[in-house]
Parts: structure tokens; C-alpha cells; sequence
């Protein structure tokens, strides 16, 4: 509930401060008296346009203060706790809005500055200027839609159909990541089915490449263990043309045979000597002759070794890794491609998995469609009802609900745009309601669909202006009937010329125009039981009030 409004320096209004009550407030004076300028100061401290005209003459800045009675469950407290301000338990909050000569303009909540579209924002949750600014209230085209599944009670279906849209925005969302994933595994894809094959090829094991550094180390070294060997048979067989070793050997014994004969065994123990000598001479040329002939059988396996120790440092060479790192690489692209393979049915078990989630959110939309489709036909039938007593007889209202068959247009509030549309005559086309009405029209169009909507939503302030305009007589009285009917559950504040409208209120403020040393100062000040009557009776009458005049008005306060 908007509890007060203090204004300074506006157009024509030098300092004012009013307090408000709840129920219907009327809002009267004659024709340039200066209502309008108080809706001006309310649309400024809601978020309206700021404009240096709005200005006092000789004043450097205007000011303008709204407070309201906010509830502890009102939607505005968890949207001040997204901007840091917490209202607590406290009730009241605080628009500020500051005006300068050079039209800038400054916003403040509960006297924390704030940027206009915030303040914006929390007015339009909190006060609707019917007729006067469209991003408020009912010509918000945005709300439509809202307040379309709130008459028809369609919340619990809008609910489900949000969340079935929020499962198939994961859904899509884990199958394109999965699909990311694998073209770029499957741009190298050519390159691990060749490395795992190649590697396959080699077939390397642990532990190998140091063995064959080790086996190559040796058998490079065959030519001088070949030459050295050659040397010492030569040099034991006497090969080289002269006097073996083991021809020595034996000339030796030959001549220690000779001796020994002369001796009388004076010489057996060398030549025993010599028998051992020939004997362990006998096993070393055995042995050389062996170890040559396994370097003989050696010389081919060096090939072989060599071509695989060369095959291990090109691979390694090729992957950026150490010879001996090649088994585990093996394993690992491997394992790669093994994963690369079955990720083309993991892919297919996302996209099925989105397709059933988008099959789901579908279903649910296009029920929510039908839903509403058929909850707009008793919100045009209840419209159309409250049009003629407002005197738009010829004037007809619908609901447009159109489905959206571009999937991109789709989202959590399901399939449809909303739009309220009317037409003033038979035959015209169907627009919006802010362009096909205008003026008295737009705001009686306006109440009919408030009336009908009454009780939807977070309750707000309600402001009409020129709601009786061009009108009077039995559709005055529907006017005022039907606002009496909406502020018995919230406030309504409304700008009236019309004497059955202001003998409903329930608090009563009368608008006039004072000069006072040469400036012209609107002055707002509430009426008592008599002085109602008094002004009452001066909109039946005009200039003069007659007795007849106050009998008319007192009737009609009585009746209302």
C-alpha cells in the first residue's frame, strides 16, 4: 500500500506531504488545478521519465518520496536482497527520486542509492499507474502471459512445464558437451589408430630398450674381440709361420725325454710340468675357438638388434618420449581409441536421453497451451461482460494465445505468446489494448480487465486516471462501482471529475490552484464529511452549488 507521497518543487507544487489510507481515494478539483502533476510525482518515484521540465521554476532540485507498507512475503523483499538491501522486518520502503535543472536524476531505496530501472522495477510491484506508463501494469505486454495462468489457475501446470524445460536444457546441454568431446577425439582419430597400430607393429615391452642398449654395447665390439683372439691363436698355433706354442711345448718334451733318459728321473717332475702346460694349452685354443665361433653366429644378431634398438628411438622420437615409455604409451593411446569407440554410443544414449526430455517438455507445453487457450475464452467472456455498463458497448476484448512453431522461440513459460488485444467497433481489427484505446477509453478498458483479474498477484497500489472521462450518468456509476469492488481488497487511488466516482471513496482530497505573490502553487488537502459534500455537490452543479446540489450529493454519498 502506498502509506504516503511528499513532493517538492514539481511543476506546480512547492511542498506537499500526503498520507494514504486503504480502500477507494478520490482525488478531485477543477480542470488545471494540478491531479495530473500528483500522478507526475508518483511516475517519478516509481521510475517514470525524468525530465528538467518536471522542475519548479527558480528551483535547483525537485524531490519526491513514496512510502510504502510492504508485507513480509512480498515479492519486492527477495528482489532488494538480490541488490544487498535488506528490508528485515521492517515495513515501510522508501522511494526516493532526486531532479536537477539539467534533468538528471538520481534513485534511492530506504536512502541507499540505486539505479533508476531497479527503482523502476520495484514500482511496477508495487503501484500501477493505469494509462500512464505502459512499462507498468496491465499494458505490460510481459505480464500477460502471467496473468493469463494465474486467472486460469494454471500455476502448478506452468510449474512442471518450467521445470521439464530446465531438464531438457541439461539434457541438450550434456549431449552437446559430449558431442564437443568426441569430434575432437575423432579429429585425431586417424592419428591414434595409426600410433596404436605402428606401436602394435613394434610390439615394445618393458624394459627392453635398456637390454638392447645393453646387448648392442657388446656386440659392437665384436671386431676387436675377433681381431685380439685371431692374434693369440695365431701366436699359440704358430699360424703366423713360425714356432707355435704348442710346437714348443712339444719339442720341449721331446728333448726333456732325451734327457731324462741320462737323468735317472732326475727330470720327471718337469716333465709333468710340461704335460699340464700342453694340456691347459689344449683347453685355451678350445676355447678361443669357440667363443670365435659364437661371434661368428653373433655378427647377424647385431643386425637385429640394431634394427630393433633403432626401431624403439624413432618411435620414441616420433611421440616426444623416452624409448623405454613406449610400452605404457602403447597402452595408453590404446586405451584412447578403445574410449573413443564406445563414446559413439554413449553420444547415442544422450541424445536419446534429450530427445525423451524434449519429448516430455512438449507434451507438457502443448497441454499448457490448450489450457490456456481455454482459460482466455472465460477471461474474454468475463471482460465482455464488464464492457457495455462502462459504456464500451461496441468494444470487444481477446486474449490472443499464438503457439510458436520455431523451436528457438520456445523457453520454461512454455510455447505461447499472450497478448490482450481489443478493438473499439465491430469490423476493426484486433491490437493491443494501449494503441486501439485511448484515454478514458484505455483506462475503462483497463478497470474491466482489473475487475475481472482482482485478487491475481501481489496486491498493489491502483491509480486511474480519466477513467470517467466522457461519460456519466449509469456508466459513472458502473465506473464507481466497480472501483468500490476492487479496493476492497487493496488501494485504489483515482483522478476523477465524476460525482458518483467520489461519493464511493472512502477518503476524499480535493486539488486546487492558489496564487500568492505571483506564483501559482497547486495545494491537496483532505476533506472532511461536510466539505466531501460541499465538493461533491459542486461537480453535480458546477460554479454554484445549490441546496438541491448538496441534497443530490448527500444521496449519493448515502447510496454508495
Amino acid at each position: 500500500m502506498l502509506h504516503s507521497l511528499s513532493v517538492r518543487n514539481l511543476l506546480l507544487i512547492d511542498r506537499l506531504d500526503l498520507t494514504f489510507d486503504t480502500g477507494l481515494c478520490a482525488l478531485t478539483g477543477e480542470t488545471g488545478a494540478g491531479k495530473s502533476i500528483l500522478l507526475d510525482a508518483l511516475g517519478l518515484a516509481v521510475g517514470g521519465r525524468a525530465e528538467a521540465r518536471l522542475l519548479r521554476p527558480g528551483a535547483e532540485q525537485a524531490a519526491v518520496v513514496a512510502a510504502f507498507d510492504v508485507a513480509l512475503r512480498h515479492p519486492v523483499r527477495e528482489r532488494l536482497a538480490e541488490h544487498g538491501i535488506d528490508l528485515a522486518d521492517e515495513p515501510s520502503l522508501i522511494l526516493r527520486r532526486t531532479l536537477g535543472a539539467d534533468g538528471r536524476s538520481r534513485a534511492f531505496v530506504n536512502d541507499q542509492p540505486v539505479a533508476v530501472g531497479l527503482l523502476r522495477d520495484l514500482g511496477g510491484q508495487l503501484v500501477e499507474i493505469q494509462g500512464q506508463y505502459e512499462q507498468h501494469g496491465l499494458l505490460d505486454g510481459a505480464r500477460h502471459r502471467v496473468l493469463l495462468d494465474a486467472f486460469g489457475a494454471l500455476g502448478k501446470a506452468a510449474g512442471e512445464t518450467a521445470r521439464l524445460w530446465q531438464a531438457w536444457q541439461e539434457a541438450l546441454a550434456r549431449h552437446r558437451a559430449a558431442e564437443a568431446d568426441l569430434a575432437k577425439a575423432r579429429a585425431e582419430e586417424a592419428f591414434l589408430r595409426h600410433a596404436v597400430e605402428e606401436l602394435a607393429a613394434l610390439a615394445p615391452e618393458p624394459g627392453e630398450a635398456e637390454a638392447l642398449a645393453e646387448q648392442r654395447a657388446r656386440l659392437r665390439h665384436r671386431e676387436q674381440l675377433v681381431e685380439a683372439l685371431n692374434q693369440a691363436e695365431t701366436a699359440l698355433a704358430g699360424q703366423d709361420g713360425g714356432a707355435g706354442a704348442e710346437q714348443r711345448l712339444g719339442q720341449a718334451r721331446h728333448l726333456l725325454d732325451l734327457a731324462a733318459a741320462k737323468a735317472a728321473g732326475g727330470l720327471d717332475e718337469a716333465i709333468a710340468a710340461l704335460d699340464r702346460a700342453a694340456a691347459e694349452l689344449a683347453e685355451a685354443i678350445a676355447a678361443m675357438a669357440g667363443f670365435s665361433a659364437d661371434l661368428d653366429l653373433d655378427a647377424g644378431e647385431l643386425a637385429r638388434i640394431e634394427d630393433r634398438f633403432f626401431a624403439y628411438k624413432d618411435r620414441a622420437r616420433k611421440h616426444a618420449t623416452e624409448p623405454d615409455r613406449l610400452a605404457a604409451l602403447h597402452q595408453d593411446l590404446a586405451d584412447r581409441l578403445a574410449s573413443l569407440e564406445s563414446g559413439a554410443d554413449h553420444l547415442g544414449a544422450l541424445a536419446r536421453a534429450a530427445a525423451d526430455a524434449r519429448g516430455a517438455y512438449l507434451e507438457a507445453a502443448k497441454a499448457l497451451s490448450a489450457a490456456r487457450r481455454k482459460a482466455a475464452k472465460k477471461l474474454d467472456a468475463a471482460v465482455n461482460r464488464e464492457l457495455p455498463p462502462l459504456k464500451l458497448e461496441k468494444a470487444t476484448f481477446a486474449t490472443k494465445v499464438s503457439a510458436q512453431d520455431d523451436e528457438n522461440a520456445w523457453g520454461p513459460q512454455g510455447l505461447d505468446n499472450v497478448a490482450f488485444q481489443a478493438r473499439t467497433n465491430p469490423g476493426l481489427p484486433f491490437g493491443p489494448v494501449g494503441r486501439i484505446a485511448s484515454g478514458g477509453e484505455l483506462a475503462r478498458f483497463l478497470l474491466a480487465i482489473k475487475v475481472v483479474l482482482a485478487g491475481l498477484g501481489p496486491p498493489t497500489a491502483l491509480v486511474f486516471d480519466e477513467v470517467d472521462s466522457g461519460i456519466g450518468g449509469a456508466a459513472a456509476h458502473a465506473v464507481g462501482e466497480r472501483l468500490a469492488r476492487l479496493a476492497k481488497d487493496r488501494q485504489v487511488l483515482v483522478v476523477t471529475h465524476s460525482p458518483q466516482v467520489a461519493a464511493r471513496a472512502a477518503r476524499h482530497w480535493r486539488v486546487s490552484k492558489q496564487q500568492k505573490r505571483g506564483e501559482t502553487t497547486s495545494r491537496v488537502r483532505p476533506l472532511d464529511d461536510a466539505e466531501r459534500q460541499e465538493e461533491i455537490a459542486r461537480m453535480l452543479s458546477g460554479a454554484e452549488v445549490t441546496d438541491e446540489a448538496r441534497a443530490a450529493a448527500g444521496r449519493l454519498i448515502g447510496a454508495a
